[in-house]
C-alpha cells in the first residue's frame, strides 16, 4: 500500500494559485537555479491534506486502463480481420511508437518543471503562454467531459448484450452521477476502485490467451485481410484512438507526491505494457478465428476465451475505467484554467465537503450532453482535441531542446528530432482519421486563441516562445553575417531621435511610413545627463515610448539612452544601434524651430556621412490628411546623388494604405529650353527603368527667381516635399542652416534627405 491510497489525494491550495513561496531561500539561489522548474500555478484540485498518489496508482493505473479500453475488446478483431495479421501488427507498432515518443516528451518536460494541477494544460500554458495553453486547454476540458458521456453511453449500450431493452439514456445519466460522486469524493478512492477493474481486464486477457492456447483448431494465421476491406490508413485511423490514453495519469499531476518522478515512471510503463498487450492480442485472435468471424463478430472474444463469462465484466470495466479517468482529469483541467483566469474563477475552489465546484461543473456538462442523444457526430472532433494536445506537448519538448535554453535541464533527455517528428505524426494522424474533424478542431482552438488574445491575459511566468524566437533570430543573424550587402538588398533601417513621442506622434508616423515595414524602425530618446542621475529613468522611458507606439499602431523598437551631450550622444547611439549587419543605416531627426539645434543636426550629418549612414530631417506640417488625392513632390537635383533615395522613400510612402492613391511628381530645374527637354527625357528614361510611376515637371529658371522661390511656387500645394541635403564643410553649418530655414519656409511637410550610404546613386 505504498501509494497511501486510502487518503484523499488533495492538498493545501495556494491562495492565488499563481505564486509559490519558498521561505528557506533567503538569497534566492534556489529559485535562480530551478528557473523553469518551479513555474507558478495551481498545485492540485480541491480537497484537504497533501497529495498522496504515486506512480502506480496515480499515473500507471488510469493510463493503462484507458489504453486497454473498449477498442481492445471490440475492435482488435476487426483490425486483424480487415488488415491481416502482419499489417495489423504494423499498425500497432506505428501507433505505439507515436504514443511512446509523446510519453517521452511528457516525461522530459515533467522532469524539468514542477507540473501543477491541470496536466497537459499546465504544461502547455507554462511553455507556450496562456493564450495557446488556453486554446488547447479549454477544448481539452470539453473533450474530457464529453468523453465521460460517450463512455457511459457505451456502457449503457453494451448492457444490451444481457439486457436487450435497457433504457440507454437514463442508465448513462445514472452512471455519470455515480462516477462523478466517487471521483469527486476522492481521487484516491476512485483509483483504488479501479484496481478490481484492472484485475477484471487482466482476467479477460488471460481467459483469451488460455482459450486460444487450449484450442485444438488453431488457424494458421490471418496473413491477409478480407478482399475489399478498408485500406491500411483507414484501419489505422480506427485503431489509433486506442493508444491515446497516456494523458489520463498526467491529468492527475497536482495529486502526485512527486510528479517529476511519478509521471515518467507511470506513463512510460503504461505505454510499454499496453504496447505488449496490443502485440499479443492480435496474434491470439488471428490464431483463434478466421477473418470473416473477426470482422463480423465484435464479441469474438467470448467464443475464444476459456471462461467466456469473464469477457463482459472486462469490457464493462474497461469502459467504466476510461470514464473514471476522464472524470478525474476534466475537473483538474477546469480548475487550472480558472486559476489562470482563462475561465471565471468561480468554478475553482470547494463547492462543499464532498465535491469541488470544478467537479460539479464537469458532472453538469457531462449530464447535459446526455440530452444531446447520440454523440457519435462529435466524437471525431473530441479525438482531434486530444491529438492536438499530444502534438503540442511534443512540439514543446522539441522546441525546448532545440532552442538550447539554459533553464531546460530535464533528467530524461529526448532528442529534439524525435519530439518534433512525433508532433508532425500527431497532426498527420488527425487528418488521416478525419480531415474535416481535424480542421474543425483547429478552427475552434484558433477561435479560443484569438478570443484570449483580445482579453490580454498576463502570466507570472516565462515560456519557451522567447527562447525559440531567440534561437531562430540567432541562427538567422549568423547567416546574415556572412552574406554581402548589395544595393538591391538595401532596406531602410531607421533610427529616429524623436524626443517626446507624445508631442511628436506625426513624426513617428512618417518614420513608420518611410520604413513601411521593409526594414527596422527604432524610436529613441536621448536622456542628457549622467548615469547616476538618469539610470532609473531608462526603463520607465522605454516603456513609455513602447506604450505610445502601441497606441499609435506603429511597429518599432523603443530605446532610451543616457548621453552626456546631444551631438556625441547621437553619434555613439547611431554606431551602437543594431546587430550582425542589420544596424541602422538611416538616422532621422525632427525639424527644430531652434536655429542652434538645426546647426547641431547638420554637424551630426557630416559625422554620419563618415559612418556611411544616411540622414533625414523631417519638418511635419499635417494638413488633416483628407480623402482628396494627395501629391508627393520629389526635387531631383542630380549633384549630390540624393535623387535615388528621395525617389525610393517617395515610393515607399505610397506603399502605405494612407498614401496608396497619392501621385508622385518629380521636379527639376533647367536653365534653358534645350536643357529642359534633355532633363525631361532623362527623367522619363530613368523612371521607366526603375518601374516607378511618376509625373515629371521641369521648371525654367526665371529672371529674378532663386531656387527656393521656384520650389515654393511649384510645391506649395503638395502634401509632402522631398528635398536633398548638402554635406556642409566644417564651419559652414550656420550659413547652411539659414538657407534651409529659408528654403523650407511655409512649404507643407518637408523631408530633407542626405544619401550617405555606400550605395549612393545605386538604390533604384
Amino acid at each position: 500500500m505504498g501509494e497511501g491510497a486510502w487518503l484523499g489525494p488533495t492538498g493545501r491550495r495556494h491562495s492565488s494559485g499563481r505564486i509559490l513561496r519558498r521561505s528557506a531561500d533567503p538569497a534566492g539561489i534556489y529559485s535562480q537555479l530551478m528557473a523553469r522548474s518551479d513555474v507558478p500555478g495551481p498545485r492540485h484540485a480541491g480537497g484537504q491534506g497533501e497529495p498522496r498518489l504515486g506512480a502506480f496508482l496515480g499515473v500507471f493505473t488510469p493510463s493503462i486502463l484507458t489504453i486497454l479500453g473498449v477498442i481492445l475488446f471490440l475492435r482488435t478483431g476487426w483490425l486483424v480481420g480487415n488488415a491481416g495479421l502482419l499489417p495489423a501488427l504494423g499498425i500497432v507498432v506505428l501507433a505505439n511508437l507515436i504514443t511512446l515518443a509523446t510519453a517521452l516528451s511528457v516525461s522530459a518536460i515533467a522532469t524539468n518543471m514542477h507540473v501543477g494541477a491541470g496536466g497537459a494544460y499546465y504544461i502547455l500554458s507554462r511553455s507556450l503562454g496562456l493564450e495557446i495553453g488556453g486554446a488547447i486547454g479549454l477544448p481539452l476540458f470539453l473533450a474530457q467531459t464529453f468523453s465521460v458521456t460517450l463512455y457511459c453511453f457505451g456502457f449503457a449500450e453494451s448492457l444490451r448484450f444481457v439486457w436487450p431493452t435497457v433504457p440507454v439514456e437514463p442508465v448513462a445519466a445514472l452512471t455519470i452521477l455515480v462516477i462523478a460522486l466517487i471521483s469527486g469524493r476522492s481521487a484516491g478512492l476512485a483509483l483504488k476502485l479501479q484496481l478490481p477493474i484492472m484485475a477484471l481486464v487482466g482476467l479477460a486477457l488471460l481467459s483469451l490467451f488460455a482459450g486460444v492456447a487450449g484450442s485444438d483448431r488453431l488457424h494458421v494465421g490471418v496473413w491477409k485481410g478480407l478482399a475489399g476491406a478498408p485500406d491500411f490508413w483507414h484501419v489505422f485511423a480506427v485503431f489509433f484512438p486506442a493508444v491515446t490514453g497516456i494523458m489520463a495519469g498526467v491529468s492527475l499531476s497536482g495529486d502526485l507526491k512527486n510528479p517529476a518522478r511519478d509521471i515518467p515512471r507511470g506513463t512510460i510503463a503504461a505505454v510499454l505494457v499496453g504496447f505488449a498487450v496490443y502485440l499479443i492480442v492480435p496474434v491470439a485472435l488471428a490464431l483463434g478465428a478466421g477473418p470473416e468471424t473477426l470482422v463480423a463478430d465484435p464479441l469474438v472474444w467470448m467464443k475464444l476465451s476459456a471462461v467466456p463469462l469473464l469477457v463482459l465484466p472486462g469490457l464493462w470495466g474497461a469502459i467504466l475505467s476510461s470514464a473514471v479517468g476522464s472524470m478525474l482529469g476534466a475537473p483538474r483541467t477546469l480548475e487550472a484554467l480558472a486559476e489562470d483566469g482563462v475561465v471565471p474563477q468561480v468554478v475553482a475552489g470547494r463547492g462543499g465537503r464532498a465535491m469541488g465546484r470544478a467537479h460539479l461543473v464537469s458532472a453538469a456538462v457531462a449530464l447535459a450532453a446526455v440530452g444531446l442523444g447520440n454523440l457519435n457526430a462529435v466524437a471525431p472532433v473530441l479525438t482531434m482535441f486530444f491529438l492536438t494536445t499530444y502534438g503540442m506537448v511534443n512540439l514543446v519538448a522539441g522546441l525546448e531542446r532545440l532552442s538550447g535554453a539554459p533553464s531546460f535541464r530535464p533528467t530524461l533527455r529526448v532528442p529534439w528530432p524525435l519530439a518534433l517528428a512525433a508532433a508532425v505524426a500527431c497532426f498527420g494522424v488527425m487528418f488521416l482519421i478525419n480531415h474535416l474533424a481535424g480542421l474543425l478542431a483547429i478552427a475552434i482552438e484558433a477561435g479560443v486563441y484569438f478570443a484570449l488574445r483580445r482579453r490580454s491575459l498576463t502570466a507570472a511566468w516565462g515560456d519557451i516562445r522567447y527562447g525559440t524566437l531567440m534561437s531562430l533570430a540567432r541562427a538567422t543573424l549568423l547567416q546574415l553575417r556572412n552574406l554581402p550587402v548589395a544595393a538591391r538588398n538595401w532596406r531602410p533601417n531607421i533610427l529616429l531621435f524623436a524626443g517626446d513621442v507624445e508631442r511628436r506622434g506625426d513624426l513617428v508616423r512618417f518614420a513608420a511610413w518611410l520604413n513601411q515595414e521593409r526594414g527596422i524602425l527604432t524610436v529613441a530618446r536621448l536622456l542628457v545627463g549622467t548615469l547616476e542621475e538618469l539610470a532609473p529613468k531608462i526603463v520607465e522611458e522605454r516603456e513609455r515610448i513602447d506604450r505610445h507606439l502601441a497606441e499609435m499602431g506603429v511597429t518599432a523598437f523603443p530605446e532610451a539612452e543616457v548621453v552626456p551631450e546631444f551631438e556625441p550622444g547621437v553619434i555613439a547611439v547611431a554606431q551602437a544601434n543594431g546587430i550582425a549587419g542589420i544596424s541602422s543605416n538611416t538616422i532621422m531627426f525632427g525639424w527644430s524651430s531652434k536655429h542652434h539645434r538645426l546647426v547641431a543636426q547638420l554637424r551630426v550629418l557630416r559625422e554620419l556621412c563618415l559612418l556611411q549612414k544616411s540622414t533625414i530631417i523631417c519638418r511635419v506640417r499635417p494638413r488633416g490628411w483628407s480623402d482628396r488625392p494627395r501629391r508627393i513632390d520629389v526635387w531631383w537635383g542630380g549633384l549630390e546623388n540624393n535623387g535615388d533615395m528621395l525617389l525610393l522613400f517617395a515610393y515607399l510612402l505610397t506603399a502605405n494604405h494612407h498614401w496608396r492613391h497619392a501621385t508622385i511628381q518629380v521636379h527639376s530645374i533647367a536653365n534653358d529650353e534645350a536643357m529642359r527637354e534633355h532633363t525631361t527625357a532623362e527623367l522619363q528614361r530613368m523612371l521607366r527603368a526603375v518601374r516607378i510611376e511618376a509625373r515629371i515637371e521641369v521648371s525654367l529658371r526665371s529672371e529674378g527667381l532663386d531656387v527656393a522661390e521656384i520650389i515654393h511656387k511649384r510645391s506649395r500645394d503638395a502634401d509632402v516635399v522631398f528635398l536633398g541635403l548638402h554635406r556642409p564643410a566644417p564651419g559652414e553649418e550656420e550659413a547652411y542652416a539659414a538657407r534651409l530655414e529659408h528654403l523650407v519656409g511655409d512649404l507643407p511637410t518637408v523631408i530633407l534627405v542626405r544619401n550617405g550610404s555606400p550605395f549612393s546613386g545605386q538604390l533604384l
